[in-house]
């Protein structure tokens, strides 16, 4: 009974995903990124397309624009952390095992995250501020015990508690927020390798 339950949750969050997905395509730029924008009001990235993954790591460029400079409405919030790209893992719902990394403007600064979930309990560590405008080279690479999380060639390991050999889930894509939506369009770039 707990695996049909476990099942059933996995696919409402699945059909889920694919019910905040667009049918408008990203924006794809002359120098091969995928601009990804949150409307204003909005917590999700346009066109987003349900995608299975099973990686053993994941790497990618980002750059984001000035549209990544923000308030939130309530000062609290401006330290949340919004998510930037990653994966679900141990072939559940990204709220119980997932990887990814995070973003947020606190501080004048733009600062990247090693953001997590194990069964269920959520871990970040900060890793660097970067430079708006500036590409930024990241990987998570994933071991039977960790996720090790990389920035132009600053690494930083967090546990990994999920039992599949290699990560296994669904693609994870930028996401504004915590508890507010996006103030106003918000544009990431990014880039697959």
């Amino acid at each position: 009974m707990a695996s049909v339950m476990l099942l059933s949750s996995c696919e409402k969050s699945a059909e889920a995903l694919i019910e905040k997905a667009t049918t408008s395509p990203n924006t794809v730029t002359a120098n091969g990124f995928t601009k990804f924008t949150i409307k204003k009001g909005q917590h999700f990235a346009e066109g987003n397309a349900y995608k299975a993954v099973e990686l053993s790591e994941m790497k990618f460029v980002v750059k984001f624009d000035s549209t990544a400079i923000y308030r939130t409405a309530a000062s609290e919030n401006q330290y949340d952390i919004n998510k930037l790209y990653g994966f679900s893992d141990n072939n559940a719902d990204h709220h119980q095992y997932s990887a990814r990394f995070g973003w947020r403007w606190s501080n004048n600064a733009l600062r990247l995250f090693a953001y997590i979930y194990n069964n269920g309990s959520v871990l970040s560590k900060e890793l660097k501020a970067i430079s708006i405008g500036t590409e930024v080279t990241c990987s998570i690479m994933v071991t039977s015990t960790s996720y090790i999380f990389t920035v132009d060639g600053i690494s930083q390991g967090l546990p990994r508690l999920a039992s599949t050999p290699k990560a296994k889930g669904y693609q994870l894509y930028p996401y504004f927020g915590g508890d507010e939506p996006a103030p106003h369009d918000v544009n990431v770039y990014i880039k697959s390798l």
